[in-house]
């Protein structure tokens, strides 16, 4: 596939931005922490930004269990190259903190790491403010959240999805008006098929994707079988199936659970490492942020009809529109 979403002659998009394609200078300031009053330590945050430009929109990424804000370089730096304003908090389930499982505040990390998101979000002038050079550069009104495996799980929270509660009735709404798009990889689905030890330990995996309405790019592998459901790497398409509004699935061929590498360069989680498989998912989730953060950007049109004209695709794209999309929490 080629490197750009636009003509041969790279030509700009409906909006005069350039298409996907060569990167820019990036700048990225670790840690900014964020006073977290009630969660035991503050909130340590990661800020990458391009060095020049400006009305630059703004990603926020919850890492996978056990990652941290130095995690998923391939995605972060990608995406501000891009012209993207990333920001990648620390959770507390990072091995950086090393908390332990008996700490009172374990059962309800998947709670402290949406409020991570929201502390982001309420803070971003002050992200701003501690990237040299980058105050007055940001659009504040154009937020979109992404996140991989737990994280996606946690970024859909602000998207709509709801946990289910013990009756079966949807949890709390944790969405937040100020997200208006999202990029959910490895996004598990339903809870009617957890093995024993999920259904035990982790409560919060019964989603309800009924009230999960802004854009959404879902990528899932077709290899992707977690230890978690009973079901195969069909249960990472639920979050596409079983939610309305505009979605966008993404199934990559042979894919795994690392997607064949976000997390991190040649890292050891990773069991289906595939640089080809990073660029796609590279280029398709800046371009549909582009156009769902954009609606006059063409960006998003010109992916679709690249990976559709590519003689061997490495996966496929459904979409559904605001009319065609249903939900349903459980089975």
């Amino acid at each position: 596939m080629d490197d750009t979403f636009g003509s041969e002659s790279g030509s700009r998009g409906a909006d005069g931005q350039e298409p996907v394609g060569a990167p820019g200078a990036v700048v990225s300031v670790k840690p900014v922490v964020l006073r977290a009053p009630g969660r035991g330590v503050d909130l340590q945050v990661r800020v990458s930004a391009p060095a020049i430009g400006g009305e630059l929109p703004v990603i926020v990424f919850s890492h996978g269990f056990g990652w941290s804000m130095n995690g998923y370089a391939p995605l972060a730096d990608f995406w501000a190259a891009q012209g993207f304003v990333v920001v990648q908090p620390t959770h507390l389930d990072s091995r950086t903190l090393g908390l332990p499982a008996e700490d009172p505040r374990t059962p309800r990390i998947w709670r402290y790491r949406i409020e991570d998101l929201t502390r982001v979000l309420d803070g971003l002038d002050v992200l701003e403010a501690a990237v040299p050079g980058l105050s007055g550069r940001v659009d504040g009104s154009r937020v979109a959240v992404a996140g991989h495996s737990w994280g996606a799980q946690t970024a859909s929270a602000l998207l709509g999805a709801r946990v289910l509660d013990a009756d079966g009735g949807a949890g709390e709404d944790l969405s937040d008006h100020r997200v208006t798009a999202g990029v959910l990889l490895a996004l598990t689905g339903l809870g009617d098929d957890l093995t024993p030890f999920a259904v035990e330990n982790l409560p919060f995996m019964r989603p309800s994707f009924d009230g999960m309405t802004a854009p959404a790019l879902i990528v899932a592998g077709d290899s992707d079988r977690s230890p978690l459901s009973t079901r195969g790497p069909d249960w990472f398409t639920d979050p596409y199936t079983y939610s309305p509004g505009s979605k966008s699935l993404l199934t990559l061929f042979g894919a795994e659970h690392s997607l064949g590498g976000i997390p991190g360069y040649e890292v050891a989680e990773t069991t289906d490492e595939s640089p080809a498989r990073v660029a796609l998912i590279q280029r398709l989730s800046t371009a549909f942020l582009r156009s769902a953060l954009h609606p006059e950007d063409a960006s998003w049109q010109a992916a679709v009809s690249a990976l559709e004209e590519e003689p061997s695709p490495l996966g496929k794209l459904a979409s559904k529109s605001d009319q065609d999309g249903h939900g349903r929490g459980g089975r």
